[in-house]
C-alpha cells in the first residue's frame, strides 16, 4: 500500500474527530451562555417588593384599607403605601384627568367599569368583598324611623349620596324597586361624609354602608332594612397602567385579595364577593 492510498483512508477519521471536538466545543459554549441568561431572567422575576405607591380607595374602604397598608408596609419593609379616599365617582374623574396612582379600588363595578373603558386599568379587576346599605340615625334614633318607607316622611331630615356615588345609586334602586321617593336635605359625595352630617346633629337619618354604621359604634343607631338585599355594591380592585412600580402594587392587591384581606374586611362587616 502506498503512502498516499494510507492517507486517504486515515484522513476522513481525523477529520470526523476534528469535527466532533468542535461540536462539543461549541456546544458547551452556548451551554454556558445559556446560563447567565436563565440566571437574569429569575432576577428579574424575583424584583423587590419595596418603595412607594398610591392607592385609589372608594371612602368606605378608609378604615380597613389603612389597617391593610399598615400590615404591608410591616411586611415589607422599605415601602410606603399612601392613600386617597373619595367617592369612586370622584376617584375615576381624577385618574382621568391624569392623576398619578398605582392602585384603583371601587365601591362598585361601575366605576370600575369605567376606568377600564378609559384604558386606566393594567390588569383584569378582581371582586374582592360586597358591602350594603343600612339607615343610621343620632344616638336614641329620636324621629323613631323604623322602616326605609320612614324615610320620605315629611318633617324628617335624610342624608343620602349623590346618585353618581355608588352609595347613591344602591339607594336610587331602592327607592326605585319600592315606590318610596326619598327628598332628601343633602346629597353627599361619599358614604363618609353621609355619615358625618348623622353623627354632628345636622340630620334625622342618613344612608350609609353597614360597615360604616359598624364603625361609628355608639355615636349612631343603626337601623336595618330588609329591602337592602336588593341593592348590594361589589367592590373590584385593579392595578392601574399609569403604576411606576408595578411589583409593589401588585403584591398589594394581593394582599387585599388573600387570607389576610379577606379576614380584615370581614371583622369589618364586609362580605365576601
Amino acid at each position: 500500500m502506498t503512502r498516499t492510498s494510507r492517507a486517504r483512508r486515515i484522513g476522513p477519521t481525523a477529520a470526523a474527530l476534528a469535527a466532533l471536538t468542535a461540536a462539543t466545543l461549541v456546544a458547551g459554549c452556548s451551554s454556558s451562555d445559556s446560563e447567565p441568561a436563565g440566571d437574569t431572567t429569575t432576577s428579574a422575576a424575583a424584583a423587590p417588593v419595596s418603595g412607594d405607591i398610591t392607592v385609589f380607595a372608594a371612602a368606605s374602604l378608609k378604615k380597613t384599607f389603612t389597617e391593610l397598608g399598615e400590615k404591608f408596609e410591616a411586611e415589607h419593609p422599605g415601602t410606603n403605601v399612601e392613600f386617597s379616599f373619595a367617592g369612586s365617582s370622584d376617584l375615576v374623574a381624577q385618574l382621568t384627568q391624569g392623576a398619578p396612582a398605582d392602585v384603583f379600588a371601587s365601591a362598585d363595578t361601575k366605576n370600575m367599569t369605567k376606568a377600564v373603558d378609559a384604558g386606566l386599568t393594567a390588569t383584569d379587576p378582581v371582586n374582592f368583598a360586597t358591602n350594603t346599605l343600612t339607615i343610621v340615625t343620632p344616638p336614641g334614633n329620636p324621629k323613631n324611623i323604623a322602616t326605609f318607607a320612614d324615610l320620605a316622611n315629611p318633617g324628617n331630615q335624610v342624608v343620602v349620596c349623590a346618585p353618581q356615588v355608588p352609595c347613591g345609586a344602591a339607594t336610587q334602586k331602592i327607592e326605585e324597586s319600592t315606590g318610596t321617593d326619598i327628598t332628601p336635605v343633602s346629597e353627599e359625595s361619599s358614604v363618609t361624609d353621609v355619615l358625618g352630617k348623622v353623627t354632628s346633629g345636622q340630620a334625622d337619618a342618613g344612608l350609609v354602608y353597614v360597615t360604616d354604621a359598624a364603625g361609628a359604634g355608639a355615636a349612631v343607631t343603626t337601623v336595618p332594612f330588609p329591602e337592602s338585599s336588593g341593592a348590594v355594591n361589589t367592590y373590584p380592585i385593579a392595578e392601574l397602567k399609569s403604576s411606576e412600580n408595578s411589583t409593589t402594587a401588585a403584591e398589594f392587591v394581593e394582599l387585599v385579595t388573600g387570607p389576610t384581606g379577606r379576614q380584615v374586611l370581614a371583622g369589618a362587616g364586609f362580605a365576601a364577593p
